[in-house]
C-alpha cells in the first residue's frame, strides 16, 4: 500500500467504516497513478471537506468527479467511484 492510500483511508476511516474507507483509499490511489501522480492526501482531504453532501459515498462521489474535472486526461471517473460502473452503465471493456 502506497502512504497515499494508508492516509486516505485512517481519514476516511473517521467518516464511515473501515472497509468503505479502505476502497475508497484505493480508489483515490489507483486515479492518481494512472492521471495524478502529484496528488496529495492533503489536496484530497481539503476537497473532500469541500463536499456538498453529507453522506460519505456521495461526497466521495462528488470528490472524484471533481478530481477527474482537473485533469483533462480523466474523461470518465465511474471506475474511481465507490460503486464503479453499474449495470445502466456503459463498461468500456465490453466490446474490446
Amino acid at each position: 500500500m502506497s502512504d497515499l492510500t494508508d492516509d486516505l483511508a485512517a481519514a476516511f476511516g473517521e467518516e464511515t467504516d473501515d472497509d468503505l474507507a479502505q476502497t475508497a483509499a484505493e480508489n483515490v490511489a489507483a486515479f492518481a497513478e494512472q492521471y495524478d501522480e502529484a496528488l496529495t492526501a492533503d489536496t484530497v482531504l481539503d476537497r473532500f471537506e469541500a463536499a456538498p453532501y453529507a453522506d460519505f459515498g456521495e461526497a466521495f462521489n462528488w470528490l472524484v468527479g471533481d478530481l477527474a474535472a482537473d485533469n483533462e486526461d480523466c474523461t470518465d471517473s465511474r471506475e474511481s467511484r465507490i460503486e464503479g460502473y453499474d449495470d445502466l452503465s456503459a463498461d468500456p471493456a465490453i466490446g474490446a
